[in-house]
């Protein structure tokens, strides 16, 4: 998409600052900024809800929550894990961000902080789980998520 290369490029630098602090090493992420129409496509075909939505995540694990090797620095001998692709609608970014006024950058935040907790096993559709989800968002953000903004 037009102008999401930049932005592609500062969300790459921040997924990594958002899994030192989850400390995970040892993994791979995929991180996509696409269209709505793309996003609408991926949304049909893998949650058979036929219109655009803002992130979504698909975990290349199965079982339990792949946690890597806390970052201790040294090298590591075998190559990273796949730990799966977040996907993002830059076109829904940045409408959004206009509705509420904030910077395309601080919407994007959120939206990948949100898919990569998705990835990591989190969910919000229980009340308990939404909370949990929320200060995960919190702690990786540094301020209020997807889950709490009003």
């Amino acid at each position: 998409m037009r102008g999401g290369d930049a932005e592609l490029r500062r969300l790459k630098r921040l997924a990594l600052k958002f899994m030192r602090r989850l400390e995970l090493d040892g993994v791979e992420l995929s991180l996509s900024l696409v269209s709505d129409a793309q996003i609408r496509k991926l949304n049909r075909a893998w949650r058979k809800k036929d219109k655009a939505t803002d992130v979504l995540s698909f975990p290349l694990f199965s079982g339990p929550r792949p946690r890597g090797t806390p970052l201790r620095g040294g090298l590591r001998s075998s190559p990273p894990a796949p730990l799966g692709d977040v996907v993002i609608s830059l076109e829904t970014a940045r409408r959004v961000a206009k509705e509420r006024s904030v910077a395309i950058a601080t919407e994007l935040n959120l939206y990948l902080a949100h898919g990569l907790l998705h990835l990591l096993g989190h969910d919000h559709h229980r009340v308990e789980a939404r909370k949990r989800m929320a200060t995960a968002e919190a702690h990786l953000l540094g301020t209020r998520g997807m889950l709490t903004r009003q």
